[in-house]
């Protein structure tokens, strides 16, 4: 008997053996009926379980039971074999509701009907943040985690040279096992069309020569921002500012300047040391972005609240109190934040 033929009488042998012992299971539990048309008994009316790469089939049936679902290994083992599913489980998470059979589980695994990843990139981190969550995502296959900045740019298509706030924040759903190099790729095409889409309808006289230099102002306005609905009111401060010649003197482009330096605690040298983002010492806006904005920063900057103000402070409560006048300002920082209210 040559190989072939011997290899394809042991896979019918096994599949003749699966088939016997899912009838012994079915004649001792009653019939087909019981064992594969009954509901599976459940501990939640939810369930979820995950299949990893390369698992057996009794692997599976112990990751379902483990979620709370009370499924025979054995019939399991047997009807996986039967219907081939036992040779091609897909890897990924799935979910079963109350009321699944044995069989719809089984259907559910041979159709690869993964539940899918849900990853969130939340306003105002980073790019080198937005790297580590990536890389700490084990469910993506992390095709760029040797890649420098500009090969990542590269591999997703982007035509600018620095990648801070390039990528749009949100929440992306995504296939288990695919390429982290999608989720760069979609969030890069989702922040470009945001930027153009606002810099179409964007308001008349605006001191941006440029939609990245909008884009740059938004990274700023992204992390200036304590309450959403004052986001208006800062760009506009902004812009103000730009307009009339005035330093922009915003502490987050100089932590940004810091980098790693950083220790979370900003001091007086910092402010008067020179750094490209340094705006205390360099007039306009930063050569880069200093975070991801989203996109209702990205409204704001370039549909700035029209007013009058070119200061604010915090309150000390999430807002900010804002002043046209020099004066007006050194009164406000006086109250809240030296508490010597006048």
């Amino acid at each position: 008997m040559s190989p072939g033929m011997a290899k394809s009488w042991r896979k019918r042998a096994l599949t003749l053996a699966a088939v016997l012992v899912l009838a012994l299971v079915a004649a001792a539990y009653g019939g087909r009926w019981y064992v594969v048309e009954r509901p599976l008994p459940m501990r939640d009316d939810r369930a979820e379980f995950r299949v990893k790469p390369g698992a057996s089939a009794r692997g599976v049936a112990s990751a379902v039971r483990e979620a709370g679902v009370d499924v025979n290994e054995l019939a399991f083992e047997a009807l996986s074999r039967t219907t081939g599913v036992a040779q091609s489980l897909r890897a990924g998470r799935y979910t079963i509701e109350r009321g699944t059979t044995l069989a719809q589980l089984i259907a559910k695994l041979r159709a690869g009907d993964v539940t899918l990843e849900r990853l969130t990139i939340v306003e105002g981190i980073t790019f080198r943040e937005m790297r580590s969550l990536l890389a700490a995502t084990s469910e993506l296959r992390q095709d760029s985690r040797d890649m420098t900045p500009a090969q990542l740019l590269q591999a997703i298509g982007a035509s600018e040279a620095h990648p801070e706030g390039l990528f749009a924040p949100d929440t992306y759903l995504y296939d288990p096992g695919s390429s982290d190099l999608e989720i760069w790729r979609r969030a890069y095409r989702a922040q470009m069309n945001a930027l153009q889409e606002e810099w179409i309808s964007r308001a008349p006289g605006l001191p941006y020569a440029l939609p990245y230099e909008a884009l740059i102002m938004a990274s700023i306005v992204e992390k200036e921002t304590g309450q959403p609905s004052e986001r208006g009111l800062i760009a506009g401060v902004f812009v103000n500012r730009l307009k009339r010649g005035m330093l922009l003197q915003t502490d987050p482009t100089v932590i940004y300047g810091l980098g790693e330096r950083f220790d979370g605690n900003l001091r007086k040298r910092d402010l008067v040391t020179d750094t490209p983002y340094n705006s205390y010492t360099r007039a306009g806006l930063p050569p880069t972005p200093i975070a991801l904005p989203g996109r209702a920063a990205i409204a704001a900057a370039l549909k700035p609240d029209r007013t009058d103000a070119l200061y604010f402070v915090a309150r000390g409560d999430g807002t900010s109190h804002f002043s046209s006048t020099l004066e007006a300002h050194n009164r406000a920082v006086d109250k809240y934040q030296r508490g010597g209210a006048r």
